[in-house]
């Protein structure tokens, strides 16, 4: 399997969209208080004195792949301190005074500034055991990570983070589909995790494909399809170093549900898929399949997402692999459909917050109709994980786009990619035992 790499929007983890990029100047070194998770920061680094030299090489790192301060105006660790400080309580919205300008795509730079100021190779990491050798994957630092994104999502949950100016600019964002009827009235919305975790008007507006037929998969989300992987009868899925580096990675089912899963070794030879939130897209998720509940967890690790820069583009692109998802905060719910087995439906969090939330509805031992509600992602969450057994003979249906070709470390290989698709439409199907 190779590792991937899309241009994709990252859909859920908002940072403010105006002026994010450009926080960090003198008005805010002037400032003697910082924010509470600011001086959490500061006291991790008295704690643990390792961190402050690290982090400093990294910013160092960011500012070589990039010297602009205008597009890369943190690049010392005072302006670290007052970035963070703004970053902490910003409202994402649409400038209106620039219509031309797109919320989807500023918010993508934001976040994805976030996360290239961490996600800089450090040599002393290499070997480590990390998923990547950058201080975001590096305890305690990755813990303050997530911390920092709780504080942001708290402040999200209060009436300070929702108003008409913000509204409005969502709204004349077609992409979002505010003008399409398909959601809840405007007036549910106080702050902006409502809005983020908005309903639909009704389940009509997300009919569920051949409802009475179990062999169909549904799309949980309204997402792009990333393929399938199969796993080998060692419960690992092979992963394709990539670009970079010439590599073969095996990671284990087993870790992706966790040692106390008593369903850790129950999709040997079976397939695993994926498939991506876009920022516009509708962040409630749904029982791809139906079925009785027989296990359910939430596995908090992670909260991260690996950025490059681009000088020939002019921003920042976030690197889509496979892999990063064993190591991220996590949830799962896993399903008996019966007749085809097993199905773990897995909503996987990414970058800031990663809040991956169930219905009340959900626990073990309550049968549940494909397409009914499952959960949400509360300001965060990106990518959904569903794994098949052998016996349910899975494969993927959703329409492909044509053939890319992408450069992998055996050389040019042709690449399938997949059409936008809406939760409730045809993803897959599982064709039983051949």
């Amino acid at each position: 399997m190779k590792k991937a790499r899309y241009s994709i929007r990252f859909y859920f983890a908002i940072l403010l969209v105006t002026g994010l990029l450009f926080f960090a100047n003198s008005s805010f070194a002037q400032e003697t208080q910082h924010k509470s998770i600011t001086q959490d920061l500061i006291k991790l680094m008295q704690s643990h004195p390792e961190i402050g030299p690290m982090l400093e090489a990294s910013i160092a790192e960011a500012k070589k792949n990039n010297h602009d301060p205008k597009t890369n105006p943190v690049q010392s660790l005072s302006q670290y301190y007052d970035y963070i400080d703004s970053a902490s309580e910003l409202i994402p919205q649409q400038n209106l005074k620039n219509p031309t300008s797109i919320i989807r795509e500023q918010i993508l730079q934001s976040i994805c500034y976030f996360y290239f100021l961490i996600d800089q190779p450090l040599p002393e990491l290499q070997d480590k055991g990390l998923f990547k050798n950058s201080i975001q994957y590096y305890e305690p630092f990755s813990t303050w990570t997530r911390d920092f994104a709780n504080a942001w999502g708290a402040f999200l949950d209060t009436e300070k983070s929702w108003n008409d100016e913000t509204y409005q600019g969502f709204y004349l964002d077609q992409r979002f589909g505010l003008q399409k009827g398909w959601y809840e009235p405007a007036s549910n919305w106080k702050t902006f995790n409502d809005f983020f975790s908005k309903y639909l008007q009704s389940a009509d507006k997300r009919p569920v494909a051949s409802a009475n037929d179990p062999s169909v998969v549904v799309a949980p989300a309204d997402s792009v399809p990333q393929g399938t992987w199969v796993i080998d009868e060692n419960s690992n899925i092979k992963v394709d170093g990539g670009l970079k580096v010439k590599l073969t990675t095996f990671y284990s089912v087993k870790d992706l549900l966790g040692d106390d899963s008593q369903y850790k070794d129950a999709f040997a030879n079976g397939v695993l898929t994926h498939t991506f939130l876009n920022v516009n897209d509708y962040h409630r998720y749904h029982f791809a399949v139906g079925g009785v509940i027989k296990e359910m967890n939430r596995i908090v690790q992670n909260v991260t997402l690996e950025v490059l820069w681009s000088a020939e583009q002019g921003q920042y692109v976030p690197v889509d692999s496979t892999g990063w998802q064993f190591t991220q905060t996590r949830g799962y719910v896993i399903v008996d459909t019966g007749k085809y087995g097993l199905v773990a439906l897995m909503p996987m969090g990414m970058a800031q917050v990663s809040s991956v939330n169930f219905e009340g509805s959900v626990r073990p031992g309550i049968s549940h109709n494909k397409g009914e509600m499952l959960g949400n992602f509360l300001f965060g969450g990106s990518d959904f994980v569903m794994l098949f057994q052998d016996r349910a003979g899975f494969e993927i249906t959703a329409a492909k786009t044509k053939n890319t070709t992408t450069e992998t470390g055996s050389g040019q290989k042709p690449e399938v990619t997949y059409e936008h698709i809406l939760m409730g439409e045809e993803y897959g199907v599982m064709k039983g035992m051949q």
